[in-house]
C-alpha cells in the first residue's frame, strides 16, 4: 500500500508506469476528490509539457492533444468538487482530523475567499496544492452561481493547464539537456508553491 501511495505521488512513476491516461486521472482527483489534494498536480504537468517533447513515444499524443485532455480533466475535477460541496459540503465542518483530512484546509480555502473573492479564487487556486483541492468544494458549500462558477473553473484550468505545460514542452527546445535535472525543478516547484499556503497558513495560527 505504501509502495502505492509513493507511485502516485511520484510525477514519473505516473507518467512512466501508468501512462497518459493515469496522468489524466490524476489531475482530475487533485482537482475533484476530497483525497487527491496529496496528489503532485503541478510537477505532474510540468513534466507532462517536457516528456511530450524530449521522449514523444512515451506520451503518445501530440501536445495539443495533451492540453486538450488535461484542460477537460480538470474542468470536470471541479464540477465534481462543486457539487460534492452543493450537497455535501457543509458535513465537512463537522468531521473530525483524520491523516487524510484536516480542518485546517477548509480554513485556508476560506481565508483566498474572503481576501480575493470566488472569481479570483478559482482562477489562484489552480497553482496552490491543497487550495485548488478545496476551492471547487467550498464554491458549492457556498452555493456561487454555477454559470459564474464555470466560466473561472475553465479559465482557471487553460491558465494552469497551458501555463506548466508549455513551461514544460518550450524549456526542452532551450535547454536540451534539462531532463537530467528534474529532480531540482521539482523541488524548486514545490517550494514556490507552498509559500502562499504557508504564509496563509501562519497568519491564521496568529
Amino acid at each position: 500500500m505504501l509502495d502505492f501511495l509513493k507511485q502516485l505521488t511520484d510525477p514519473n512513476s505516473i507518467i512512466t508506469y501508468g501512462g497518459l491516461w493515469l496522468l489524466v486521472l490524476v489531475v482530475f482527483a487533485e482537482t475533484g476528490l476530497l483525497i487527491g489534494f496529496f496528489l503532485p498536480g503541478d510537477n505532474l504537468i510540468l513534466l507532462a509539457g517536457i516528456l511530450c517533447q524530449a521522449k514523444p513515444e512515451l506520451m503518445k499524443v501530440s501536445y495539443f492533444t495533451l492540453v486538450t485532455l488535461l484542460i477537460v480533466a480538470a474542468v470536470l475535477g471541479n464540477v465534481v468538487g462543486y457539487w460534492f460541496g452543493r450537497y455535501a459540503g457543509e458535513k465537512l465542518y463537522s468531521r473530525n482530523d483524520s491523516w487524510l483530512f484536516k480542518k485546517s484546509h477548509i480554513t485556508i480555502t476560506k481565508t483566498y475567499y474572503q481576501k480575493y473573492g470566488g472569481n479570483r479564487t478559482l482562477i489562484l487556486a489552480r497553482f496552490l496544492p491543497v487550495v485548488r483541492t478545496f476551492a471547487p468544494i467550498i464554491a458549492g458549500v457556498i452555493k456561487i452561481d454555477f454559470g459564474r462558477f464555470m466560466v473561472f473553473n475553465v479559465i482557471g484550468a487553460c491558465a494552469w493547464i497551458l501555463s506548466l505545460s508549455s513551461i514544460g514542452y518550450f524549456l526542452v527546445k532551450i535547454f536540451p539537456s534539462i531532463t537530467n535535472y528534474m529532480g531540482y525543478i521539482f523541488i524548486t516547484l514545490i517550494v514556490l508553491t507552498a509559500i502562499p499556503i504557508l504564509r496563509t497558513w501562519l497568519k491564521n495560527r496568529k
